[in-house]
């Protein structure tokens, strides 16, 4: 039953939210950690940042990993498919026919509606991640120096998170030798 409950729950919120991974995440929590309480808070933002730091696509990773923890392979399995399955279905559609109405003035505000819909869905997420992950004024420049360091620099985030994973070994080796 778990199997499927995890391919419906990751199907669900493949279908219902626009915007890609973090467009995801409000709908994610929502489900594993509110309603499901397959996550707790904490596991959930551990599950994010590892998500974010592994290769491929932020959300299946989530799906993955989630699956993982609840049943192991067969539920990584099921929890990744469901995630990519409504993807795969509605590209195919729109490869199908968006060519017939790609210069539809109608599609084209739709399109321009559905943008700033996506930033919001994008910023919820943040904020939330940032409270559950204590961020505090003498914290804040962490997140805000690696935001400009990608914006504004083009830094590679690959080499923000090497850093931050050295400091945070070092940071851990000097707390343990005091």
């Amino acid at each position: 039953m778990i199997l499927f409950s995890l391919f419906y729950v990751f199907a669900k919120i493949g279908l219902f939210t626009l915007g890609g991974g973090y467009a995801m995440l409000p709908l994610m929590e929502q489900e594993l950690v509110d309603k499901r309480k397959w996550l707790t808070r904490t596991d959930f933002l551990d599950l994010v940042a590892v998500a974010q730091a592994a290769p491929g696509i932020m959300a299946a990773n989530v799906a993955i990993l989630t699956g993982y923890r609840l049943a192991r392979t067969r539920g990584s399995i099921c929890a990744a498919v469901g995630a990519a399955f409504p993807s795969f279905v509605i590209i195919l559609l729109i490869a199908v026919f968006f060519r017939a109405y790609q210069d539809n003035p109608v599609v084209l505000r739709i399109f321009k509606g559905v943008r700033p819909a996506v930033v919001a869905l994008i910023a919820v997420p943040v904020f939330r991640l940032a409270k559950a992950a204590d961020i505090t004024w003498k914290t804040i420049w962490i997140p805000l120096t690696t935001a400009l360091l990608v914006w504004l620099l083009h830094l590679s985030p690959v080499y923000i998170i090497l850093a931050a994973g050295l400091g945070g070994y070092w940071y851990a080796v000097k707390r343990e030798a005091k």
